[in-house]
């Protein structure tokens, strides 16, 4: 059966959709956590120790304590504007049609990079457990994509429940390692605390600027809520305590249970269930992997070929990638989009010979830009007074250091900025070709330029 096209309405401002999703809070908190948690707690930890010794345990926790006001600020948008666009929608209502696309092409050409490099460190951890070198590494993020692509493929509601299940095993699985090693702490391996300098607290949080990304992703799910106004702040608020809790309890027994070895562990988490649990725990890392991996990838794909869709409805990409856009729909072409960039970006990395520092970098200074943007848009659509004002200037600034941080990394959403700007000028040139008349009128000119 052929899907029908999606509606070319746009929503106005405060407009809210009588309820007709699926997805409850509790899916929704498990959505966040997929997607904010993630592969972060596989590498990061010791990576993290490697730049800034005990001392990063400070820039756990600064990210940590950010992470309350961007979760609010974006859940309130979210909530006030229910739409598959998200932060592509509040820039469009803030700022207008250019910034709109320039975030919606920011986070969209985000996630298959970002995909891919979440992929390969899951190959990683298998690689580890059963040998079999590259080869096995790259089978593995080729099979955790397809699969992540079929269970999108297969609807929302799957998707939430399917979510929900490996939140509540990885909350298990982590929770068990941690618990079961920190006998072994010693707060001699916190000492000394700093030793690179404090000064190294900075590069440590710029590295992990990687494992709190996500916040803004669930907002292009908000219109699958059945309840968005309700459901989407309860969600973000448990997910910003149970992220909180579980990033921390990991780096915290990361360094304190492993020491100076912790800054050369390759795969933290199995020396931490190992630790805990005697023998080798390769296999069951793996298997933390691979399913950390899976949940972070679905909560992506999931939001971005929402967002895909609502760009190709709004005309900010081919107006073939809105079908499948409506609640409750299943937006196909461009989830099939998602997938096949993010394979490209696999092939790449594979025929170059690198591993997925790259891409990851890449993923980070796109998702900088669009919390920017999206906190600057809050400012302006959100209420003027109150607690969620305040939160929206905490973000502001704090967002403002993280661009601050990300450096040359902000090349990339740059040239992606400027390819956004070329593609809506070309469009608008077509347009006025089509009905020159038109293109006169007021209101043309405003669509157009």
């Amino acid at each position: 059966m052929t899907e029908p096209p999606a509606p070319r309405h746009r929503p106005a401002p405060g407009h809210r959709p009588a309820p007709g999703g699926r997805l409850t809070a509790l899916q929704g908190t498990a959505l966040y956590v997929g997607a904010v948690l993630g592969t972060g707690v596989i590498a990061l930890p010791a990576l993290a120790a490697d730049t800034a010794g005990p001392a990063s345990l400070l820039a756990w926790l600064a990210l940590v304590v950010v992470s309350a006001p961007l979760a609010a600020v974006f859940a309130a948008l979210g909530a006030r504007y229910p739409d598959a666009g998200g932060v592509s929608t509040y820039a469009r209502l803030a700022f207008g049609e250019r910034t709109a696309a320039v975030v919606g092409w920011c986070f969209y050409l985000a996630v298959p990079p970002g995909a891919t490099a979440a992929a390969l460190f899951a190959g990683s951890y298998t690689e580890a457990a059963v040998g079999g070198g590259t080869v096995t590494r790259t089978v593995t993020a080729a099979a955790l994509m397809a699969a992540v692509t079929a269970a999108n493929a297969a609807g929302l509601r799957v998707t939430g429940r399917l979510q929900l299940a490996l939140s509540g095993l990885l909350l298990v699985l982590l929770l068990a390692a941690v618990a079961l090693s920190l006998p072994q702490a010693r707060t001699e391996h916190l000492e000394p605390f700093a030793p690179h300098g404090w000064a190294a607290i900075g590069p440590a949080a710029a590295l992990l600027v990687w494992s709190f990304a996500g916040w803004e992703a669930i907002t292009h799910l908000a219109a699958e809520f059945r309840d968005p106004s309700r459901d989407l702040p309860r969600a973000a608020a448990a997910a910003v305590a149970i992220v909180g809790v579980l990033y921390l309890s990991v780096a915290f027994a990361v360094v304190a249970v492993l020491g100076a070895g912790a800054a050369h562990a390759d795969a933290p988490l199995g020396e931490l269930m190992a630790r805990g649990m005697g023998g080798n725990a390769r296999l069951l890392a793996a298997a933390a992997a691979l399913l950390l991996t899976f949940g972070t990838m679905n909560a992506y794909y999931a939001g971005a070929a929402k967002l895909g869709a609502a760009l190709g409805r709004d005309g900010a990409l081919p107006g073939w990638l809105g079908r499948g856009g409506s609640v409750g729909e299943v937006p196909r072409r461009s989830l099939a989009a998602v997938s096949a960039l993010a394979f490209l970006s696999l092939l790449t990395v594979t025929a170059a010979h690198t591993d997925a520092r790259p891409l990851v970098l890449l993923a980070t200074g796109s998702f900088v830009t669009v919390y920017a943007i999206g906190v600057a848009a809050a400012l302006r659509l959100l209420p003027r007074r109150g607690a969620i004002r305040a939160a929206a200037l905490v973000a502001l600034v704090a967002v403002a250091g993280l661009l601050l941080m990300s450096g040359r990394y902000l090349l990339w959403p740059l040239g992606v900025a400027a390819a956004a700007l070329l593609y809506q000028r070309l469009r608008g040139r077509k347009r006025a070709r089509r009905t020159p008349e038109a293109a006169a009128t007021p209101l043309e000119a405003a669509e157009t330029g």
